[in-house]
């Protein structure tokens, strides 16, 4: 059963030791279901502290090549919800970091909202970010959601009206992700100069923990971000090691070190956690 506030203890554990969340997506069944169960573990052993669990499907719009082509690897290898579920129940047998199903609108209105988050809850699946569902229009999947115990992650982007981004943060839980670029998923040479001011402003709306993604793909920029975010999102750096690994049969080792280095990255960026004196 999904454990009602797992992700804000996660935050809550990370604020405590001065850290910022590092928050890997892979597409569950890319390249199979076997190896994304691998993954997760491994993840979670190299420093993860949530990680999002893509569900594949077949127009991801909002996702750049990287991304789209281990979307269409996870539909090859006949990756669904109902199996996603499964593997995180039996991932739950093992570990007790927060999963986040990621993914379109058109999957779960097809498997049902209701019936997915009950699902999702009994599975051990803690929040669900739909990167195609506006918030104004989340009613159908927020109600089953907050029913569960689920909380729902809601997008962010540099466009979006700071009036907008409170009325949004209102109806969130768990944490904002900030979209830190205009356009789809996609590794990027630099991150942008005005994330942390606009981290800065959206912090002036809510209390919840903001994290930052779409474009990070280095421990340089892991640590650069992680400095001032709440937590940091990687999915298309981690899509390509997938990618270039596949056939070798190292991706779960490839991709631990990548995770592992960026975490380390954030860490060595943020400094030790302050020391509180005896009588605070």
């Amino acid at each position: 059963m999904a454990h009602r506030g797992r992700v804000a203890r996660k935050f809550a554990e990370l604020r405590a030791r001065n850290e910022a969340a590092m928050i890997p997506f892979i597409v569950a069944g890319d390249p199979d279901m076997e190896t994304t169960r691998r993954l997760v573990l491994e993840l979670e052993a190299r420093g993860a502290d949530l990680i999002e669990l893509g569900v594949p499907f077949s127009d991801p719009m909002a996702d750049g090549p990287a991304n789209q082509r281990a979307i269409a690897r996870g539909l090859a290898s006949g990756a669904t919800l109902a199996g996603i579920l499964s593997m995180v129940s039996d991932l739950r047998k093992e570990t007790e970091i927060p999963l986040i199903l990621y993914g379109y609108f058109n999957p779960c209105l097809h498997y049902g909202c209701e019936r997915l988050c009950r699902d999702g809850a009994v599975a051990g699946i803690d929040a669900i970010l739909v990167v195609d569902l506006p918030p104004e229009e989340s009613a159908e999947l927020l109600k089953p959601a907050r029913a569960n115990g689920l909380d729902v992650i809601h997008l962010l982007a540099p466009t979006t009206p700071l009036e907008r981004s409170r009325r949004i943060a209102r109806s969130a839980s768990g944490f904002l992700y900030y979209v830190s670029v205009t356009g789809v998923t996609g590794a990027r040479g630099a991150v942008g100069g005005d994330v942390e001011a606009r981290v800065r402003e959206l912090r002036s709306v809510t209390d919840l923990p903001i994290a930052v993604g779409f474009g990070i793909s280095t421990p340089d920029q892991a640590a650069q971000v992680g400095a001032f975010a709440d937590a940091i999102a990687v999915g298309s750096a981690i899509s390509t090691v997938i990618e270039q690994h596949a056939a070798s049969g190292d991706v779960v080792d490839a991709v631990g070190k990548m995770v592992g280095a960026m975490k380390d990255a954030m860490r060595t960026a943020r400094g030790p956690a302050p020391v509180r004196a005896a009588n605070q």
